[in-house]
């Protein structure tokens, strides 16, 4: 697979886990399935990295996986308490614009990532495209700021998230994606503590493993994805996963797209053709 196709079955995976863990949170505490989810998906990368070599794994690609993980779960945290608070038409689209442009400014700045006049482009429009497929028909009123400094803060563990794992090492194999699920419960755990705060039984707790499972193997076709492209391309088509919610709820539910919605995927396609003809 290409570094473009690649980093678009990312954006698959994690688009259908965000649509799955958004259903199993009405069922069970999102905390509770946030935590059992980023157990699974340790499972799962343990499991998919005993198959993949691993010619050159040292101690600092695990610690980028670990600093990935950290940002994974402080985007849960965030991104869910936001939604949580009823402000999801402010907080996701932040995030999911947040999340694109920290890592992004990052990889010019730092990393030395030189996109094509196409790439600019495609980065140009799938910002707004982000923010408008993202957009709920209603807007909510109240607590706009703190729905922001949500939207923001889950963002930036989203860039964290995408950047860190970037910088493993190609010849890591897919030990840092198990690290970086080591390093998720680990931040989500303290939320359990709380005696309120239990597991769920039954099947919601085997559902929610497997959907981290699939955010775990989107993180893989991710970081498969920047050893064949720029982590800017990467990060960018990753991204677009706010765009598989969409057209789930148009095929599977029937919903009617907005205007705003409509010409966010409009954009996103455009996007998609403008990185894939990038160099």
């Amino acid at each position: 697979m290409t570094g473009v196709s690649l980093a678009l079955a990312s954006a698959l995976f994690y688009g259908v886990a965000d649509v799955w863990g958004g259903l199993l949170s009405r069922r069970a505490d999102f905390r509770a399935v946030a935590l059992l989810g980023q157990a699974g998906g340790l499972v799962c990368a343990v499991f998919a990295a005993l198959f993949v070599a691993a010619t050159g794994l040292h101690a600092a690609d695990l610690g980028w996986g670990a600093m990935s993980g950290v940002g994974t779960g402080l985007a849960m945290v965030f991104l869910y308490r936001g939604i949580g608070q009823g402000d999801v038409s402010v907080v996701v689209p932040v995030s999911a614009v947040g999340g694109v442009a920290l890592p992004v400014a990052a990889g010019v700045v730092f990393l030395g990532d030189r996109p094509s006049a196409a790439a600019w482009a495609g980065i140009a429009v799938v910002l707004p495209a982000l923010w408008l497929v993202s957009r709920s028909r209603s807007d909510e009123h109240g607590r706009v700021r703190a729905a922001i400094l949500n939207g923001l803060l889950a963002g930036c563990g989203i860039g964290i998230q995408y950047l860190a794992l970037a910088q493993a090492g190609d010849e890591a194999g897919l030990w840092p994606v198990a690290a970086g699920r080591v390093a998720a419960v680990l931040t989500i755990a303290p939320l359990m503590w709380s005696a309120e705060r239990r597991l769920p039984s039954g099947t919601i707790w085997w559902w929610s493993a497997l959907n981290g499972g699939l955010a775990a193997a989107a993180l893989v076709f991710y970081l498969l994805a920047t050893r064949e492209q720029l982590v800017v391309i990467a990060v960018v088509l990753s991204s677009l996963y706010p765009v598989v919610p969409v057209l789930l709820g148009v095929t599977a539910l029937r919903e009617r797209l907005s205007a705003a919605q409509s010409s966010g995927l409009a954009g996103a396609g455009v996007a998609v053709v403008l990185l894939s003809l990038a160099p």
